[in-house]
């Protein structure tokens, strides 16, 4: 398993990170633990995780995610872990999050941080991460920017100021973004660098082969800023292994909790996927395999996070790790994308 600098940080992440949203819903305690010591085992050293988790988000079960990972956590070599974990913001629309107000200000920061370094057992998390911008965005595919949607929000100069004492305090080792935007991006860096603020390293956003929206505006902000990628869904909620084709599977995560597919019911998507899928056959790659490796061999990524529900398909994508895509399958992919570009952003 390939290790990298991640951005300008000291943080050395595994080329493949676990995404975790499914411990506590969908994976029991021992399926977690089983996936976190086979992923270890596998030298993936990257773990992700987010304070609403899991997904979908339930107050009866909000937090458990990081509680699962916790009585893990304790148990490891901590300076062996590279933790991720996310702050919900208001945008996140989910008042049982320690109040109705979840903007981010000192008090609701670091309450934040304080519950999930309680529940995580741990002094500090390596990569803190906005899951969503405090301000309005637009987001999971949702119609183009609305000035009139716009909304007050806490300046991105006053949270800057406040994850700075958390990393003197020594809870958080570097700042992340994610669900982030150019401008977004461009003004944490800015006010960092002039006002003598801690840079944020890494922002979060999807990308994958049906939604590649990344490589235009976002790849030069990436490039010019340093500030690498760490994608999620990669495999589109599983629309790219191909079980979608001909139906959902009821024990997929879209048969049990069917509002989550609302990103990918849109046209053109499965008749792209069904290209890709065919291609990947063609050449002898499982469809989830060549998605993952399609991901891995862009510029700006750091780290791919991949989740998984069984531990076959957990590993499956890990081994995706080991396939090099020859540039005659990267051509084939890039006609397919000529065909349908971004059906799915």
């Amino acid at each position: 398993m390939k290790i990298d600098r991640l951005g300008n940080s000291d943080l050395n992440v595994s080329e493949i990170c676990l995404g975790t949203m499914t411990f506590g819903q969908q994976n029991t305690l021992e399926e977690a633990h089983q996936q976190l010591d086979f992923v270890i085992d596998s030298g993936v050293n990257f773990i992700d995780t987010a304070e609403m988790y899991p997904v979908p988000p339930q107050a009866e079960t909000q937090g458990r995610t990081s509680e699962y990972i916790g009585q893990w956590l304790v148990k490891q070599p901590r300076d062996k872990v590279v933790v991720a974990t996310k702050i919900s913001a208001f945008a996140s629309r989910l008042p049982w999050i320690r109040s109705a107000d979840r903007k981010l200000d000192r008090t609701n920061i670091e309450k934040a941080i304080d519950d999930s370094l309680k529940r995580l057992q741990t002094d500090y998390v390596d990569l803190y991460q906005i899951h969503w911008p405090d301000r309005y965005v637009t987001k999971f595919g949702s119609p183009s920017f609305d000035p009139q949607n716009d909304r007050e929000s806490v300046p991105i100069l006053e949270q800057l100021q406040v994850f700075k004492d958390l990393i003197d305090a020594g809870k958080i080792r570097y700042l992340g973004l994610s669900n982030e935007t150019p401008w977004g991006i461009c003004q944490f860096c800015s006010l960092a660098d002039a006002m003598g603020l801690p840079r944020v390293v890494s922002v979060q956003n999807a990308y994958n082969l049906i939604n590649r929206e990344f490589e235009t505006t976002l790849a030069e902000t990436s490039y010019r800023e340093n500030i690498p990628l760490l994608p999620y869904s990669p495999l589109a909620f599983g629309y790219l292994t191909g079980k979608h084709l001909d139906g959902t599977p009821e024990n997929s995560r879209l048969g049990l909790f069917p509002n989550f597919g609302r990103r990918y019911n849109k046209p053109n998507v499965q008749v792209a996927i069904k290209e890709y899928v065919e291609l990947a056959r063609q050449v002898g790659i499982s469809p989830a395999q060549m998605a993952l490796a399609f991901v891995r061999t862009r510029w700006f990524v750091a780290s791919t996070i991949i989740g998984a529900t069984t531990l076959e398909q957990l590993r499956e994508n890990i081994d995706s790790a080991s396939i090099e895509l020859t540039d005659d399958i990267l051509d084939e992919i890039e006609k397919i994308h000529a065909k349908y570009p971004n059906p799915a952003p």
